[in-house]
């Protein structure tokens, strides 16, 4: 018992290095910022314990940001793993030539910097932007579409940014599954659509579960696309924290809504936890 025991204390001591460093350069540092939450107080927030998160149950402003938050995260989770699916699904009945053209496709936006993204749906969405010319062009509407400085222009920069983390899962979920189960189906009398429903679209749940848990959580903590495609009208939770710390210097507020969002995060990967195998979902075996 003792011989086992010294013969696996060399691998603990290999962790206990990594395990330090982010001891002190990430879990630290994090307490320390979370910290501020109840310690940095204002006129708004009183008492110097839990005044700042009592602003989540009494501050309108702050509800209406995590409501918000929530909302277009949720949307864009819905819209962007629904576009996911098709395209994976797609993927998965082309040629191996096809494929790997459709994933440099999907891959491409990851060589781009978001910044220079949210710049290039600027010039398509704008008024003068080349979607609004071309319809106007093609005489399908009359006066220019508002797609900017609105929810609308924000889900289309988020999806267009997101697709690429859902579709990765579902290809990878989709690819596992046995195609004979489907010609199985198709042999028992089953349609195409029958087979569909009934083999593989349950068998590619637990992809759609990874791929929306993954779109959602980073929909969170979305800055610079509701920044330039919001316009100031469409305000998120990551945004308004750079407001609180760099304009209004309430650091209090800034740092009890990112332990909010942080609590969020956690929060939503326990019920996932609860309802499916987190392990399978994300490809463990």
């Amino acid at each position: 018992m003792s011989l086992s025991r010294y013969a696996a204390a060399p691998y603990w001591f290999m962790v206990l290095p990594a395990a330090g460093l982010l001891l002190i350069f990430y879990i630290q540092p994090l307490l320390s910022v979370l910290w501020v939450g109840f310690t940095e107080t204002d006129a708004r927030a009183k008492g110097l314990a839990f005044g700042n998160y009592e602003l989540l149950f009494t501050d309108p402003a702050v509800q209406r940001i995590f409501w918000n938050t929530a909302r277009i995260g949720c949307i864009t989770t819905v819209l962007t793993v629904l576009g996911g699916y098709l395209v994976a699904y797609a993927m998965t009945r082309a040629s191996a030539r096809e494929q790997r053209w459709m994933l440099g496709c999907v891959l491409l936006p990851f060589w781009l910097s978001v910044l220079v993204r949210g710049f290039a749906w600027l010039m398509l969405l704008g008024r003068n932007g080349l979607l609004n010319q071309a319809l106007l062009g093609a005489g399908w509407i009359d006066d220019p579409l508002i797609l900017m400085r609105n929810e609308t222009g924000v889900m289309i920069g988020m999806v267009h940014y997101m697709m690429p983390y859902a579709v990765l899962p579902l290809l990878a979920n989709m690819q596992g599954i046995d195609k004979r189960l489907e010609l199985a189906a198709r042999g028992l009398g089953a349609g195409p659509g029958q087979a569909f429903r009934r083999v593989f679209l349950p068998l590619s749940l637990p992809g759609v579960v990874g791929a929306g848990v993954l779109v959602f959580v980073l929909s969170l903590g979305f800055f610079i696309i509701p920044a330039l495609l919001g316009g100031g009208k469409v305000v998120m939770i990551a945004e308004y924290i750079d407001v609180a710390i760099q304009q209004t210097l309430r650091w209090g507020l800034a740092t009890m809504m990112a332990g909010s969002l942080l609590a969020a995060v956690f929060l939503v990967l326990l019920v996932v936890s609860r309802i499916v195998d987190i392990r399978q979902v994300f490809g463990a075996r």
